[in-house]
């Protein structure tokens, strides 16, 4: 395959998916690390896609624009690694805790494999899948069902219904942005629906969002910044954000690492 046909396949991948690992590629294309990475810098350079560390992703459209999982969970993985470990340490065993769609709480699902005699309620296909491959006999999931967004997540009516009777002591919150103006928001109309439904249903929100969603705004609020709880973010996120979230929310967590 020449280097050019090797690249639109690429760019397709891209935004079909939304995003591409080098590792996947490596495989798929059968060339060297060296290769992809080079057909990934070109395509960078030309404005078609954005590089993140271990692949690239489809770039930014707005907001309504919705990231599928692959390319989301392809960004900032070490900082929602850190802030996951510092979620996990929020929960205790034989508590009931929802943990919404995102690549964030995806990296928390790990690290509660081992809580015994836990609840879980989840709207996220990838989420409930961790669970189901780390099984325990004293845990209990709850998979909401609903409509399949591009993120993964489990939306609309029969989602909303399952969570509607339901009462969890604390939401995991993942989000596409938030700000001062506009709270945490979603893309996804009917996963703000689903989301608000899961706020409401819970005794403490920990909304878990790294850096890079400060002043992003999706089309949707699920929440204003005031209802959470905790908020936990990473390092990167700056002086005046920090300032203005620990202002608002009952709690702000910089994890660290």
């Amino acid at each position: 395959m020449l280097a050019q046909q090797r690249q639109q396949t690429i760019l397709e991948r891209v935004r079909s998916s939304g995003g591409v690992r080098v590792a996947d590629l490596v495989r798929e294309l059968g060339v060297s690390d060296m290769t992809i990475r080079r057909d990934l810098e070109v395509l960078a350079e030309r404005g078609l896609l954005a590089k993140v560390h271990g692949g690239a992703t489809a770039l930014d459209q707005g907001s309504t624009e919705e990231p599928g999982f692959t390319a989301k969970s392809a960004r900032q993985q070490h900082e929602k690694e850190a802030i996951a470990r510092a979620a996990a340490e929020l929960v205790r065993p034989g508590t009931a805790v929802a943990l919404s769609a995102g690549t964030t709480t995806w990296s928390l699902a790990h690290h509660l494999t081992g809580v015994p005699e836990l609840t879980v309620i989840t709207n996220s296909v990838p989420v409930a899948d961790v669970f189901h491959r780390n099984p325990r006999p004293d845990r209990t999931v709850v998979l909401t069902g609903g409509v399949r967004t591009p993120s993964d997540a489990l939306v609309g009516p029969v989602a909303v219904a399952a969570i509607r009777r339901l009462h969890v002591d604390t939401l995991f919150l993942g989000v596409h942005g938030m700000s001062v103006r506009a709270g945490f928001t979603t893309p996804n109309l009917l996963e703000a629906e689903t989301d608000r439904e899961l706020v409401a249903a819970a005794h403490r929100l920990v909304v878990s969002a790294d850096h890079t969603k400060w002043n992003t705004i999706g089309i949707s609020t699920i929440a204003e910044l005031a209802e959470a709880d905790v908020v936990i973010t990473d390092a990167g996120l700056p002086e005046d954000a920090r300032t203005e979230l620990a202002e608002r929310a009952g709690q702000l967590i910089i994890a660290e690492g």
